[in-house]
């Protein structure tokens, strides 16, 4: 068998995509540790799998993305592959596929979804972390979206998925300039939510997917719709303006109300 045909082997044997469970938290880990877990095809099938899974699985109510091996969360795509699978225009609108959609599956997530950042976070990297709800970086944490140095340019999904969290300034920056910065930076120009000292960064990370999962889940999920619909400039309904209310009808609002009262914590069932 020649090396090639061994590599090949080996990666198809490799779960490129793991998922963790701890009670109602579900922990997506991208396992290409050896390879900074830059994406090859198979994780991007992968990933858009397990996130389309996990979105149907009404236990869940938090999802953490996050990468093997503490030294990156993605550093970008397996630039290694592209010569076989991404070296036309037709081949690369067959690679953007599944790449989308991984995207889509994360966006539209029901769940609430929190990217866990240790290390390089580069191209598709974060393009993926920027389409989760919340994104906690460690100090080591690095950016960069270095494309214009193999001549690449960003899919459209991604594009518009960076627009809408930095603006068009910052995504300008990110891409004309290539360049790769801290953590730190991330954080100023927006792409991050937190940054937390290394050794306390999945402590952090973890408490606040916890925070998020006592809270009731049917708000979560409308707070999650109606953040998505707030970007849409049309106006809305009678209908959508009257959509926030309906939570009032629900056995989680008035066990929340009860619970409030009677000084206790609330038992959230998503009813």
């Amino acid at each position: 068998m020649s090396q090639d045909s061994q590599k090949d082997n080996k990666e198809k044997a490799q779960d490129t995509v793991l998922v963790w469970r701890e009670d109602n938290i579900a922990t997506v880990v991208l396992n290409r540790p050896e390879k900074l877990n830059a994406f090859n095809l198979a994780m991007w099938h992968d990933l858009g799998t397990v996130m389309l899974e996990l979105g149907n699985d009404d236990s869940v109510r938090c999802v953490i993305i996050r990468g093997a091996g503490g030294r990156a969360f993605a550093a970008g795509a397996d630039i290694a592959e592209f010569k076989k699978v991404r070296f036309s225009s037709q081949q690369a609108a067959d690679y953007a596929k599944p790449m989308d959609r991984a995207a889509d599956a994360i966006r539209q997530c029901p769940h609430p979804t929190l990217a866990f950042i240790e290390g390089a976070c580069m191209g598709g990297g974060l393009e993926i972390a920027a389409q989760c709800d919340l994104r906690i970086a460690n100090k080591s944490a690095r950016f960069g979206i270095p494309i214009n140095k193999i001549g690449n340019v960003l899919p459209y999904p991604a594009m518009i998925a960076l627009v809408g969290l930095v603006g068009r300034s910052v995504t300008m920056e990110l891409l004309l300039e290539g360049r790769i910065f801290s953590a730190e930076e991330a954080y100023i120009k927006g792409l991050i939510g937190r940054i937390v000292d290394n050794d306390l960064a999945e402590a952090e990370v973890y408490n606040s997917a916890r925070r998020i999962a006592q809270g009731a889940p049917l708000v979560a999920r409308w707070h999650k719709k109606h953040a998505a619909r707030a970007q849409d400039p049309t106006p809305l309904t009678e209908q959508e303006l009257a959509q926030p209310f309906l939570c009032c009808d629900t056995a989680d609002y008035k066990e929340g109300i009860t619970a409030f009262l009677e000084k206790r914590k609330p038992c959230f069932r998503g009813e």
